[in-house]
Order: structure tokens, then sequence, then C-alpha cells
């Protein structure tokens, strides 16, 4: 077993998404080659609060707080600022 930031497959489950229907949440022009994607990731993950889990049963925990309406407009903002400050001063 390891411990893990459930955090990061929230976050990069919403950065897929929100990389696939760009046009959608007004982030058209951001580049997606994965150096930038990471650096939206550590930026998203540095803002949020950790969710560590040991086994899958806690990232169970977390799938269910993703139904929170908050919890998810929450993470959708938090992973759009990154985009948008990564776009702003690219490290490519």
């Amino acid at each position: 077993m390891q411990i893990r930031n459930a955090m990061e497959i929230v976050v990069r489950e919403n950065l897929a998404e929100i990389l696939q229907q760009r046009e959608k949440y007004g982030v058209e022009d951001v580049c997606t080659c994965e150096r930038c994607q990471l650096d939206a990731m550590a930026m998203t993950l540095n803002k949020l609060p950790p969710r560590y889990v040991v086994c899958n049963q806690g990232e169970v925990y977390v799938r269910i707080a993703e139904l929170d309406q908050q919890f998810k407009v929450d993470t959708l903002f938090a992973v759009l600022n990154a985009l948008r400050t990564v776009h702003a001063n690219p490290h490519h």
C-alpha cells in the first residue's frame, strides 16, 4: 500500500475535461503540452486541501465528495485559474 493524495485524481480528471472542452470554459488558447499541464496540476494541488488515502476505499471518499456541487466548483475554479496563470507565464 502507498499513501497518495487522491486530489491528484480529481484534478487530473478536471484538467482533462477542461482541455477537451476548452471553448466551453473560455480557455481555448491555453497550451496543452505536458509541461504546461503538469505546471497547472501542481499549482492547482497547492491551492486545494490534500486528501491523503492509503487504499482504494479512501478514493471512494473523495469520489463521494465530488458529488458535492461546491467541491466540484472549487476544483474547477482552481484548475481554470492555474491554466490561466501558466498560460500567462509558460516555462517552455
